[in-house]
């Protein structure tokens, strides 16, 4: 398979910028080689709809300048809707447990969140940040226009804020000891079973 398609599904996949050293590395190739194929791929996209964008040493998929009208139009027919239910719900568990992981909010939901945390993204409600303990992932918080906007100075400031990290801390452990009890009932099955 060529290194450029190769790379441009790697894009994709990432959805987000990604360092030319890093691709080369998982895909088993020297960055040199990264960079050569980088070069095919920019020019393979150059009358499409999706470009590929550098900045220093990193490169990511991005909308063509010819795109920009269409997604603007779409852009504020999202943004002109409501966030829903869903959406008031990642943003709870966001504001009162952040910075949090999206998996972490997934498990809280016991939905997948991706694209309620994308569109809480462009609406400016929440920011994504570095996780410390796995550069492999990222965290939410809110941002400070969400605070100014709430009214409040710092997150401690929230309705009810210590009583909702307590149920929040209640409902993770209860839910925890389920599974276990869970796993631990079909252990002892196949257990008995064998």
């Amino acid at each position: 398979m060529e290194l450029e398609k190769q790379i441009e599904a790697m894009l994709f996949y990432k959805g987000e910028p990604v360092k030319i050293k890093t691709l080369a590395k998982l895909l088993h190739v020297k960055p040199k080689e990264a960079e050569e194929a980088l070069l095919r791929l920019e020019e393979n996209l150059k009358d499409r709809g999706i470009r590929l964008m550098r900045k220093e040493d990193t490169v990511t998929l991005g909308t063509s300048a010819e795109m920009s009208d269409l997604i603007l139009s779409v852009r504020k027919e999202e943004l002109s809707r409501d966030i829903g239910k869903a959406g008031l719900e990642t943003l709870s568990i966001i504001l009162y447990k952040g910075p949090i992981a999206r998996s972490e909010i997934d498990y809280i939901r016991g939905v997948n969140s991706s694209f309620i945390i994308r569109n809480l993204l462009i609406r400016g409600l929440v920011e994504r940040i570095s996780n410390p303990t796995d550069s492999r992932s990222f965290l939410y918080k809110p941002t400070l226009e969400l605070m100014s906007f709430l009214g409040i100075t710092k997150i401690e400031e929230l309705p009810k804020y210590e009583e909702v990290q307590a149920d929040l801390q209640a409902f993770l452990e209860e839910k925890d000891s389920a599974e276990e009890s869970e796993h631990d009932d079909t252990f002892a099955e196949n257990v008995t079973q064998t």
